[in-house]
């Protein structure tokens, strides 16, 4: 097995392998390199001496500079290292397209066809509180619908969407909460569906449902607790005939083209940006060249590497709806007097990532090289085939939902320091290291940690089949657990 890895030609550290030893003697490349300080997995070394103020190149962009001098053979991490980043920068576009294309294959999965044309992955029943309040209520009904139909008919999954909002909100924050829960109560994944609420709160069930546009009565049903006697046994009637309803249901053969992929990384670790972040980025330009559809969220996590999806807009439009993306999420942070580059989290570092560009530049592998095609708002739906930008914080759970929330029936989730958690679509979740993936099997769902030794077309195979399975039916890891959850973006004042 290989020690230690270089991501491109011009980088000056290397991401040691596995743990290096003060002493060792390394020959990589076409130098020796003698080790003089022990390097923790998935740490960087350097390959060359640098003196205080020197940028360190990795991904063959650089990370951030030497805060004081560093002899070759030396641990390079956040003891030694400091963001380049500050402010607001200016950009041009420049545009620099090197798509990686696939040959076109006849694959299909077998999926749900929708009466709006849609199509979904599972036929799950969806319970979808309006507001915080009834979310125990709503409990109830789920544990006695599943006592009286404990194998769901054709339901895959019953998920109550709790959330503690929908009251006491104003302004951009209440029509994001009700932006989500519109989304969700239109998603393709969604067999039926049971709108519930108080019946006091902002978020009143008369004005979410006149907001829905056209929808399928026989999929979508309404409750407001203080209009009936018993809400738990009039909500038992409404889930009643959704499961009527949904009993004629079938899978039928469907192209992957039809496949809108959620792209997310959390945990992330030293090996997020050699394995499962570049897996993920072969696979949608993969279903891209099929004709499907990805989303890249966390914008954040774009500081520091943003020019290289900037240069890949489609045109100049595109391009300019990147550079809002960016800037109105930095002054998100500032208007809240918080630095724009407080990152990477306490679990990055102790995984061997240093600086925020060094996060940001293994983040965005997962986007491939496929051109930016269209950036979408905070709760907005996917508007075409090819990759999308979706504005959302880097939160794990919140950035899920908003992946969801924006049409895609599944969301790939890499990580390499592990995660129970799974949004209200199937959540994959892919380990970037064997470690991780023999500890929790129970959470993780696919290994992306031999790319270490095994050639990346071999693995996109093995992931393009296992996609295919989990979009005909197939359960994660975390539909098996039984943890599906939404989270929203909170923002501004609460009454």
């Amino acid at each position: 097995m290989k020690r230690l890895m270089k991501m491109n030609p011009r980088d000056t550290v290397a991401v040691a392998l596995r743990p290096i030893q003060a002493g060792e003697q390394i020959d990589f490349e076409e130098q020796t390199v003698y080790v003089l300080q022990d390097i923790p997995q998935g740490h960087k070394i350097a390959l060359i001496d640098f003196e205080d103020g020197d940028v360190i190149t990795k991904y063959g962009s650089p990370i951030g500079y030497a805060t004081a001098s560093i002899p070759t053979g030396y641990w390079v991490h956040t003891h030694n290292i400091k963001t380049t980043l500050a402010g607001e920068e200016q950009y041009e576009y420049l545009p620099d397209m090197h798509q990686v294309t696939y040959p076109v294959r006849e694959l299909t999965f077998q999926g749900y066809r929708r009466k709006n044309g849609k199509v979904g992955i599972r036929n799950d029943l969806f319970i979808i509180p309006t507001v915080g309040c009834v979310n125990g209520i709503a409990e109830q009904m789920l544990q006695e619908f599943k006592s009286i139909h404990p194998d769901l008919g054709t339901f895959d999954n019953i998920t109550v969407l709790k959330h503690p909002y929908g009251c006491s909100q104003l302004g951009d924050d209440h029509r994001m909460t009700r932006s989500i829960l519109l989304d969700a109560v239109n998603h393709p994944n969604a067999g039926g569906v049971l709108v519930f609420g108080l019946g006091c709160e902002n978020n009143i069930v008369s004005e979410f449902r006149s907001m829905l546009g056209e929808y399928d009565e026989g999929r979508v049903k309404f409750l407001v607790a203080q209009e009936v006697g018993d809400e738990v046994e009039a909500g038992m009637t409404l889930l009643e005939e959704l499961y009527e309803t949904a009993q004629g249901d079938v899978r039928e053969p469907v192209p992957v083209s039809e496949l809108n992929i959620g792209l997310k990384c959390g945990g992330s670790d030293g090996f997020s940006g050699i394995t499962a972040n570049p897996l993920l980025g072969a696979f949608s330009d993969f279903i891209i060249s099929q004709g499907g559809t990805s989303v890249l969220t966390e914008v954040p996590e774009m500081f520091g590497a943003e020019k290289m999806l900037m240069a890949r807009a489609i045109n100049h439009e595109v391009y300019e709806d990147i550079v809002s993306l960016i800037n109105n999420f930095k002054q998100y942070f500032l208007s809240h007097g918080e630095s724009v580059y407080e990152n990477p989290s306490p679990g990055n570092k102790a995984g061997g990532i240093s600086t925020l560009e060094d996060k940001s530049l293994g983040c965005t592998q997962k986007a491939g090289t496929s051109p930016v095609v269209d950036v979408l708002q905070y709760g907005e739906k996917l508007r075409k085939k090819g990759l999308s930008l979706l504005q959302a914080p880097g939160n794990d759970l919140v950035a899920a939902s908003a992946l969801a929330a924006s049409d895609c029936q599944l969301v790939l989730f890499t990580t390499g320091r592990g995660t129970p958690f799974g949004s209200f679509v199937p959540t994959i979740k892919i380990a970037t290291n064997n470690d991780l993936f023999a500890k929790k099997g129970h959470w993780m769902d696919f290994n992306a940690g031999p790319l270490l030794e095994v050639p990346m077309a071999d693995v996109l195979e093995e992931f393009i089949t296992y996609i295919i399975d989990v979009a005909s039916g197939q359960k994660t890891r975390n539909e098996q657990n039984e943890v599906r959850e939404l989270a929203i973006f909170k923002t501004g004042v609460t009454l």
